[in-house]
């Protein structure tokens, strides 16, 4: 990435007074409107780089075509395993619940039997 830095503040009395005709701020003007020669000329290809180029054209496209399509089989199967694991994740939460209540059950019952012993043992 290209590092941009903010512009620089010329005050407009400093600026006035500067003993030069160029200021600051008509440089960037100019630098934006004026294309130089290499941007402006055309570019004509020989018949050998135009079969380069229309090569390495052919490749990329190729190329990006087997990635679209590996993006698409990843997509799918990361569609897939989260199925999967919601499937794995729901019957792993019920066995919990399952499990919880089976020990509440059992935590119930020594708790009443305690009660029970109790009540026999105060009267």
């Amino acid at each position: 990435p290209e590092r941009r830095f903010n512009k620089l503040f010329v005050p407009k009395k400093l600026e006035a007074a500067l003993p030069y005709a160029s200021k600051p701020k008509d440089n960037v003007k100019r630098k934006k409107n004026k294309k130089g020669y290499l941007e402006k000329r055309a570019v004509v290809m020989d018949s050998a780089e135009k079969k380069k180029y229309a090569f390495l054209q052919a490749l990329n496209t190729i190329r990006n075509e087997k990635v679209k399509i590996r993006k698409a089989s990843k997509a799918q199967r990361k569609v897939d395993k989260e199925r999967q694991s919601a499937f794995a994740e729901a019957a792993k939460a019920a066995a919990r619940r399952a499990n919880k209540k089976r020990q509440y059950r059992a935590e119930g019952k020594r708790d009443k039997a305690r009660e029970v012993k109790r009540s026999r043992q105060d009267s």
